[in-house]
């Protein structure tokens, strides 16, 4: 009996001594929190835009044409600078939206027609400089990104101020009794058009608040209008100015976004340790 009762006394002090050396262990710390990488944020952003255009004019029309059997046109514009500024904003990381204006500056324009005509030949040679002012309203969508590389689509629509300025005609026609020099000249004229444009291109994230992007946009602005064609004393028999049809221009262009907005910080939570 003497030594069951031996036996228990010494299995409770086993018990008691292992409590109390469980007890003076220090407490385990927690495992380090690892926030989940944070998420693209959108908001407000600048931006600013310059590049240089590619431009195109499908035809010039006028009324006199329809004295002419046949019209051969050879059209063609200098580049010109283009400086634009806008706001917008990022809606999330795939979509954002901004509007934008912009000032196209002087284009020269060189154009020849070689027509025909009931008793005769003749060739006009055109003269002109050409701007505009383009207000647009665009959408993007950015397709992903890769070493802070983001190729992007978009469109917009918007208006465009295009202004034809000087605008001269000097004509020679030949109707077999020798060549008969002309020259007219028309207004300035600017006209307020529907335009349209397609983007693409690649944005480069600097910083979480500064992004450069190199841009492709085809533009449509519609088209253009001189005043009416008068001869060098201010005469002319039929009111007669110009359509520069349908102007579009293959444009590229260097931008740059500033984001208004900070990103979030993510902060771990303090670690508890008991001493």
């Amino acid at each position: 009996m003497r030594s069951v009762k031996s036996f228990l006394a010494a299995g409770a002090a086993t018990f008691i001594s292992s409590m109390a050396f469980a007890a003076d262990m220090p407490i385990a710390a927690p495992p380090m929190y690892a926030p989940a990488p944070p998420a693209d944020f959108g908001g407000w952003y600048l931006r600013g835009d310059i590049g240089f255009s590619n431009q195109r004019v499908d035809r010039l029309n006028n009324v006199l044409d329809a004295n002419n059997t046949s019209s051969v046109q050879n059209l063609s514009f200098n580049n010109a600078g283009i400086f634009g500024l806008g706001a917008g904003y990022r809606f999330n990381n795939w979509f954002r939206a901004d509007v934008t204006g912009e000032y196209r500056g002087n284009s020269q324009f060189y154009g020849t027609d070689r027509i025909t005509y009931l008793g005769g030949v003749g060739t006009d040679t055109y003269h002109a400089t050409k701007n505009e002012w383009v207000v647009m309203a665009n959408a993007y969508v950015d397709l992903g990104t890769w070493w802070c590389i983001t190729p992007f689509v978009g469109a917009g629509i918007g208006t465009a101020r295009v202004a034809i300025n000087g605008f001269t005609d000097t004509s020679i026609a030949n109707n077999g009794a020798g060549a008969l020099p002309g020259l007219a000249f028309g207004d300035n004229v600017a006209k307020w058009n529907f335009a349209w444009a397609a983007h693409a291109g690649l944005a480069y994230k600097v910083s979480p608040a500064f992004t450069v992007e190199l841009a492709y946009r085809y533009l449509d602005m519609g088209d253009g209008l001189t005043g009416d064609l008068k001869t060098f004393d201010g005469t002319n028999s039929v009111f007669n100015p110009t359509t520069f049809k349908h102007i579009t221009s293959h444009d590229l262009k260097l931008g740059v976004r500033w984001n208004l907005d900070s990103p979030p910080v993510y902060a771990p939570p303090p670690l508890v340790t008991k001493g």
